[in-house]
């Protein structure tokens, strides 16, 4: 299955509802999951893509939810990094009863537009874990040794609660806390900017994270002179 063309031109691979087994189980954020997936007949993804889990009931009940992938594309099992939300049906299982061994079903790899080509420079700013696809980006971008395509700029209420801190830390990333100090850093937001030294011609900037992030982040990158035409964005939030 092919999907509609990413932002380099060439089209994003797609895949249908496939079973994974659960490989590993790790939980390096409070009120968080990071789960390590065999994907039987997986479809290679590119950095910025997503999936579908779907867990189903012995009455016939199913429950899905979408989640972007962390793993580089040569990663032999897919990572994904899953917020227990406290009214998150499908977030809750995965986060309090999900064991290696156990198989879940998925559909993925999903969307062509919130992709990177691996080729080209962007611009990377995320919302507590919206860094998600972005740790695919940066991990690929470490496996072909092209990390100086890449700027990242995060914000999160403290360090201890940004997931992927640690590559986040040693890829350089600004990193903007808004309930402690980062080094010479205060508590508080993105500003402006803060993001101008990290411009670089024909970027193209991925904003990621919550609703009202989002928003504000996009905001941000008009305020700072980015054309309109050069931002995608990514939401996410509780579903309907």
């Amino acid at each position: 299955m092919i999907s509609p063309l990413s932002g380099a031109g060439r089209a994003a691979p797609a895949g249908g509802w496939r079973t994974a087994t659960v490989a590993g189980v790790r939980r390096p954020v409070q009120r968080s999951v990071q789960l390590r997936l065999d994907v039987h007949d997986r479809v290679d993804h590119l950095p910025g893509q997503h999936y579908v889990v779907r867990l189903t009931a012995e009455d016939g009940y199913t429950a899905q939810r979408s989640y972007s992938v962390a793993s580089a594309p040569a990663d032999p099992l897919v990572e994904l990094f899953v917020e227990r939300l406290d009214d998150g049906e499908v977030s809750i299982h995965l986060a309090d009863v999900v064991e290696p061994g156990d198989e879940l079903e998925l559909r993925g790899p999903i969307g062509g537009w919130f992709v990177w080509d691996g080729e080209s420079p962007a611009l990377l700013v995320a919302g507590g874990s919206g860094v998600v696809p972005f740790v695919s980006m940066l991990r690929h971008a470490r496996a072909t040794g092209r990390e100086d395509l890449l700027r990242i700029a995060v914000s999160a209420r403290t360090l201890a609660g940004l997931p992927y801190a640690d590559e986040l830390v040693a890829a350089g990333a600004l990193i903007a806390l808004t309930r402690e100090a980062y080094g010479i850093r205060p508590a508080g937001r993105l500003h402006a900017e803060e993001l101008l030294p990290l411009w670089e011609p024909d970027q193209t900037v991925y904003v990621c994270g919550s609703a009202p992030f989002a928003e504000a982040a996009t905001q941000l990158l008009l305020a700072s002179g980015r054309p309109a035409s050069s931002i995608r964005v990514e939401r996410f939030g509780p579903s309907a």
